[in-house]
């Protein structure tokens, strides 16, 4: 959370869909032939966003140490806030709004240059199984808002990452100010998330 505010969104949601996934994976119990860590990590936010402080910093660097075959990381980031309203999805390019939707309806895989092959194994699975709708970019890393969550620290210590995003800002005019409150989310959206990403973990090709 960043500030004194509620952080209904962010990242309110991102963290309730990680303790709902936490909840199903123990209810539904399966042997995979993968290990999962569900991680909740601290200092996100500004001042120590990009720093060597940041929790998913100091996680990604110790899976680097131990040398962990790591498939590829997910983060949850922001997940509650939708709208059908034309003209609610806003993007950092405008050549963007000619490919995406000008309606803020959808869920964003978001991932850089070079992450393809984990990109498409994760959005192959996520359409089949989530109820909401699925879209994806890939750019560099330069973009604003393409490395804004903890997936870059995965990517500096040489793992696929990706971010699972409403996108933010780009939709959330509540984003980092104290009308970031429960209200204003959709939470069947959330849930209909959440559940995909559950499936994605069963099913998923390794």
């Amino acid at each position: 959370m960043c500030g004194n505010q509620q952080g209904a969104d962010d990242n309110a949601s991102g963290v309730s869909s990680l303790i709902e996934l936490a909840r199903l994976l123990d209810a539904n119990y399966i042997e995979l032939n993968y290990r999962i860590d569900l991680v909740a990590y601290t200092l996100e936010e500004p001042p120590f966003f990009r720093s060597f402080m940041m929790g998913s910093a100091v996680h990604a660097r110790s899976l680097k140490k131990d040398s962990v075959d790591v498939i590829g990381m997910i983060s949850l980031e922001m997940l509650g806030f939708y709208s059908e309203e034309r003209g609610s999805q806003r993007y950092p390019a405008s050549i963007m709004k000619l490919v995406y939707p000008s309606k803020a309806n959808y869920i964003s895989l978001v991932t850089k240059f070079g992450e393809g092959k984990f990109l498409r194994k994760v959005r192959k699975g996520l359409k089949s199984q989530s109820e909401v709708n699925v879209r994806s970019v890939s750019a560099p890393a330069k973009v604003p808002g393409i490395d804004y969550s903890d997936h870059k620290n995965y990517w500096e210590n040489g793992f696929s990452a990706l971010m699972i995003t409403d996108t933010s800002f780009y939709r959330n005019s509540n984003y980092h100010i104290s009308s970031d409150i429960p209200s204003t989310l959709n939470y069947n959206k959330i849930a209909g998330v959440t559940n995909g990403v559950f499936q994605l973990i069963l099913n998923f090709n390794a």
